[in-house]
């Protein structure tokens, strides 16, 4: 059991897209089933198209952004909430003027990613 603020947790670079970065909120070691990370997309910024190998749950903090999920393309925002099944393409590009920051939960199975090309 535990408390954390998020302005005390590192972010780390998303090398793979262009301004993204990614706090890992409670880590596999942390919690029995669940992962819980925080990514922030600068305004312009982006993460490519990519496949996990694990399923991911997510919920819109606030910005705007384009997310491709397989073949559709989903406008979202602060509030929605976004479910992207194992081993589907997706991708992120912010489209606002603030950054585009969510919360991604994953399950603590081995995720390995596979990218795509760039979005």
């Amino acid at each position: 059991m535990f408390v954390k603020k998020m302005r005390d947790i590192a972010k780390e670079e998303i090398t793979a897209g262009k301004a993204t970065f990614k706090q890992v909120l409670i880590s596999a070691q942390e919690a029995p089933h669940f992962a819980m990370r925080r990514f922030i997309i600068e305004p312009g910024g982006y993460m490519p198209n990519h496949t996990n190998t694990v399923e991911h749950e997510q919920l819109v903090l606030s910005g705007e952004a384009e997310i491709g999920i397989g073949e559709r393309v989903f406008n979202v925002q602060k509030d929605s909430v976004v479910f992207i099944p194992a081993g589907t393409p997706h991708w992120y590009k912010n489209t606002g003027r603030v950054p585009f920051e969510f919360l991604c939960m994953i399950p603590n199975q081995e995720d390995r990613i596979e990218i795509l090309e760039n979005k």
